[in-house]
């Protein structure tokens, strides 16, 4: 996978002021099937590799996905996000995700029935809807973590996994249980783990979105999913008044557009299984300790003020920091259905835009030693626009973003009020690729103890700064996290 990429040097960071240039930026001249075996199995070297050597603009050809211009200059993501939606399109440039959320997801949907679909699907994220599902969320994880191991390794990944889908369980289907919702919960936890098999994983670049809808293992999992999805949402259809319509799968059947039409059935699977299906916050938050455990004095400063019960500034930059160096996706990308200059180049309509996420988060001239886990950088001032976008942005930025920043921090919080957590090696973990996201490649190896319930004491001092050299982790994560 490195074919053509060896010797890079950096090119240059901004782009000329001269005239946009008639062609595609430079890229790497590998076939697009090389280039997928890069994307797939090392995409996140293979960015900075590629950054290196030719800037902040480059070109990939990844077989089955198209061609590509990857952007990191934060002006270049800013005329993408602003740009008029109806000359932007997503549901070709997002087609691997197909299969899995279906055609009629909010993700996928163009314009402009993608507008009519998002003002259904916002309500349920904002508001004092939104809030109200904070203590939910402490209920939920302290739940689970009376069933953790204690005095021995396990892996924390997992643990998230639960939690997060029983969160969103019960946002999507209210406090009941029945057992119907016992068995779509099985089903999910067996979808997720077909889905990250990484054997499937490598088929999947290697063959497309083509091969996972015709996969025969594929169906065996997903079919179940979907009928008992369906299932709950035609019985809320039936009997609106069983749920006071305050769950979303409620609030979604009931729903009408603007004439007056309701969801197709086709439209209520994909929203359903689209917030269903396992999804990045589970991870994020598994990269959230494995980045508090290996920096003990972020760790102590976070557990003494949530103790304290302090405002959360520091928890707000903590998960703010998590997500710059940990995001969900290392890309967005977007269709040109009309010409748009990039970088200094012209780009032709049919090619996608990719605004790298990744990229944009490890520029040194925005983010001052960028692989170095801060928190107090969120402190100092908030990020200047398109300089952090791990929600992507624009009209199509993430409808559950404000969601996934509440959940990571109540769980979060709840975690240091309940339990002291410690690590099983010293050594950083590194990003290792799941179905639609990374994870720590130990699933964040850690042990976990009872909190002792004596007073703590006094937060430490922040004033101080640490050595470069300090061994809390942060040294290994640069060196072999990214490589």
């Amino acid at each position: 996978m490195d074919m053509g990429l060896a010797g890079m040097s950096r090119g240059p960071r901004f782009a000329s002021s001269a005239a946009p240039k008639r062609r595609l930026p430079p890229g790497p001249r590998l076939p697009s099937s090389l280039q997928a075996v890069a994307w797939a199995r090392r995409p996140l070297p293979y960015l900075e590799r590629c950054r290196r050597r030719y800037g902040d603009t480059f070109t990939l050809r990844v077989r089955h996905s198209g061609t590509w211009v990857i952007l990191s200059d934060p002006r270049d993501i800013g005329r993408v996000f602003t740009a008029d939606h109806m000359t932007l399109g997503v549901g070709v440039a997002n087609s691997i995700l197909g299969p899995l959320l279906g055609p009629r997801s909010v993700m996928l949907l163009e314009e402009p029935e993608h507008v009519r679909r998002r003002k259904l699907m916002l309500p349920p994220f904002h508001g004092e809807r939104m809030q109200g599902y904070g203590e939910m969320m402490a209920q939920v994880t302290r739940r689970e973590l009376r069933g953790w191991p204690r005095e021995e390794p396990f892996e924390l990944w997992p643990r998230m996994q639960e939690i997060t889908l029983e969160a969103i369980m019960r946002v999507v289907f209210g406090e009941v249980e029945t057992e119907r919702l016992r068995r779509l919960r099985a089903r999910l936890r067996e979808l997720t783990d077909w889905m990250n098999d990484p054997r499937r994983l490598t088929l999947l670049a290697a063959a497309g979105p083509r091969w996972l809808a015709g996969n025969t293992g594929y169906r065996d999992v997903m079919a179940p999913v979907e009928e008992t999805v369906l299932e709950e949402a035609r019985e809320r259809r039936e009997h609106p008044d069983a749920n006071a319509g305050e769950d979303i799968a409620s609030m979604l059947a009931q729903a009408r557009y603007e004439d007056g039409a309701p969801m197709t059935e086709q439209d209520l699977r994909d929203e359903l299984v689209t917030l269903l299906t396992d999804g990045p916050t589970s991870a994020l938050l598994s990269w959230t300790f494995e980045r508090l455990l290996r920096h003990p004095d972020k760790l102590a400063r976070l557990r003494a003020e949530v103790l304290a019960g302090e405002d959360e500034d520091y928890l707000d930059a903590v998960v703010k920091e998590t997500l710059r160096l940990c995001p969900a996706a290392p890309i967005v990308v977007r269709r040109l259905l009309e010409p748009m200059t990039l970088g200094g180049y012209r780009i032709p309509p049919g090619t996608t835009v990719a605004p790298c996420v990744h990229l944009v988060h490890r520029r040194e001239d925005i983010y001052p030693q960028p692989l170095r886990f801060r928190p107090e950088r969120f402190l100092a001032a908030p990020a200047e626009p398109y300089t952090w976008i791990p929600f992507g942005g624009g009209v199509r930025r993430c409808l559950a973003a404000s969601y996934a920043m509440l959940l990571m921090k109540q769980v979060t919080r709840t975690v240091l009020q309940e339990v002291e957590l410690r690590v099983v090696r010293p050594r950083s973990e590194h990003p290792l690729k799941s179905a639609i996201t990374f994870v720590p490649h130990m699933h964040a190896l850690v042990i976990a103890n009872p909190r002792p319930r004596a007073p703590l004491a006094s937060a430490p001092r922040h004033d101080r700064p640490r050595s470069a050299s300090a061994r809390d982790g942060s040294a290994d994560y640069v060196a072999s996290a990214w490589r």
